[in-house]
């Protein structure tokens, strides 16, 4: 098995993305967010499933990311790049036909002047004073850029996953005075976006986190499973200790299983003495810390010793495990390291 086998359910995300294109509702059309390696679940395979579900617009981090997917879906989707148009990705954006999100006037310019005549979309900042152009940007430029009809123009929620938010109304208030007339497809929802209601929708959505199974899309299909291989099992004695520092100290004498796998494949530190890893049905705790490679837990719910458990399972999705951890399902699914091996079922891609 390696360090761990890493499963990967292809129907499931494309059903996600069918479900959030529906909810997206008939007016719009839906985009998908296949960056950091498509949220580290293998991005060529990813695209292909949501191409083969419908998606035709894809979006991507950096230029380098684009090259990827466009090497696995061929010429016909649309590629966007939300980091827009850096200093040495002409080329590659100009020969592969990726659609650069310009993020600031600089931007703008050196796309006019390098690659005059390709396409490219307007990523404005609405609040989330993280990328695009500020309103008084905007303002200066938008009479040069209408008329060069960019693809698209964005924005982006900051608090999206906080439904009551005022931020959310602020910020789709501000987008709809922006882009007043201009006549040109609208962003502004990701995952969270989509599901604040049709107010928030515009010409395209492009969720993300909710195709791959995690909050805040909690109806979501669950998409991965993550087993780690048994390397031994034994007695850990009343009044041991186990792991580095000796944070877990025996009251009773305890089988346990120490498993293939640590923070160098994405299992955070965090999950400390307090995460857990899953067999038959049944609850293993974690004993002691989460070293580089390998993890001890408690097996003695278990009526045999196991050749393996799961990390993530039906029992213990990708959000439970964020919890744990005192972070988001983000984090847990872009972590997960390259020494897994990557299994795909079902038909999609």
């Amino acid at each position: 098995m390696g360090t761990g086998q890493l499963t990967i359910d292809l129907d499931a995300i494309a059903a996600n993305w069918s479900a959030l294109d529906s909810m997206s509702g008939g007016g719009t059309e839906t985009g998908a967010v296949v960056k950091a390696n498509g949220y580290g679940l293998g991005a060529a395979r990813v695209a292909r499933a949501l191409a083969h579900a419908g998606a035709r617009r894809f979006f991507v981090a950096h230029a380098e990311e684009g090259a990827s997917i466009r090497n696995a879906l061929g010429r016909g989707p649309e590629i966007y790049v939300f980091s827009g148009h850096m200093r040495g990705d002409t080329d590659m954006l100009g020969d592969l036909d990726l659609i650069p999100m310009i993020n600031s006037i600089e931007q703008l310019t050196r796309h006019i002047e390098a690659l005059p005549d390709a396409p490219f979309g307007i990523q404005l900042d609405t609040g989330m004073n993280r990328l695009g152009m500020e309103p008084g940007e905007w303002a200066a430029v938008r009479d040069i850029v209408v008329p060069r009809k960019p693809r698209l123009i964005m924005s982006h929620l900051a608090s999206a996953d906080e439904p009551e938010s005022p931020q959310n109304q602020a910020q789709v208030t501000l987008f709809r005075e922006l882009t007043a007339g201009c006549g040109i497809p609208r962003s502004l929802a990701a995952t969270g976006g989509i599901l604040l209601g049709p107010e928030y929708h515009f010409e395209l959505t492009r969720p993300g986190i909710g195709l791959y199974g995690a909050r805040p899309f909690t109806e979501a299909r669950p998409v991965v499973q993550l087993d780690l291989p048994v390397v031994q099992c034994g007695v850990v004695l009343k009044g041991e200790a186990v792991g580095y520092n000796a944070t877990w100290v025996a009251e009773v004498d305890t089988p346990t299983a120490t498993v293939l796998g640590g923070y160098a494949d994405g299992i955070l530190r965090a999950l400390t003495n307090k995460g857990s890893l899953w067999a038959d049905g049944i609850e293993c705790p974690i004993l002691g810390r989460v070293s580089m490679d390998a993890i001890t837990v408690d097996i003695s719910g278990l009526d045999r010793e196991p050749r393996a458990l799961s990390l993530l399972c039906p029992e213990q999705g990708v959000d439970a495990v964020a919890d744990v951890a005192g972070t988001i399902g983000y984090e847990i699914l872009t972590a997960l390291g390259p020494r897994y091996t990557r299994r795909y079922s079902g038909r999609a891609g």
